[in-house]
């Protein structure tokens, strides 16, 4: 058995008499395990051209959605050559065609930006809501629409409606 200090920093330092091998192999595994349900977000990059085709520049906002969902930011780049750097801002239009695509998933973290012959944009996944108290709930049961509600008994939901092109003979 060992004196071990528990919280040093603590005005008095706390103090507890156990085994310190157990202890320490307890710690271990408890930061074991928060590591195990970390998520490390990561830098997906997709690159588009100022030429592409539309199927193309649709498969590629399939595969940014695809990133964004399981929690990664994506960095959107174009890389102008020749001739494509006189019209930078056909890029530029791709770019912000590209976010306005996926702005359900994701908000434009940095806008585009041209730096050389590369022009970069990154998008990050929206913040999840938090889920809301059991209070909340019983508020939006006043705001659903009332499809099981029966209609007014002196009105007739056809009344006064003719098919158009029919007359009454």
């Amino acid at each position: 058995m060992d004196l071990v200090k528990i919280a040093p920093a603590a005005v008095p330092p706390v103090c507890r008499i156990m085994d310190y091998g157990k202890f320490r192999f307890e710690q271990a595994k408890r930061e074991k395990e928060a590591k195990k349900h970390q998520h490390n977000v990561e830098i997906k990059e997709i690159r588009l051209s100022p030429g592409i085709d539309i199927h193309d520049f649709t498969f590629k906002q399939k595969n940014a959605q695809k990133f964004l969902k399981e929690g990664n930011k994506v960095k959107v780049s174009i890389r102008f050559r020749g001739r494509e750097m006189a019209h930078t801002s056909i890029g530029q239009s791709q770019m912000l065609k590209f976010a306005e695509g996926l702005e359900e998933q994701a908000s434009v973290e940095r806008p585009p930006k041209l730096e050389g012959r590369n022009m970069f944009m990154l998008l990050a996944p929206h913040k999840k809501k938090p889920a809301k108290p059991e209070g909340g709930a019983k508020a939006d049961e006043g705001t659903k629409s009332d499809e099981g509600a029966k209609p007014d008994e002196g009105t007739k939901p056809d009344e006064g409606t003719k098919p158009e092109g029919h007359e009454e003979e």
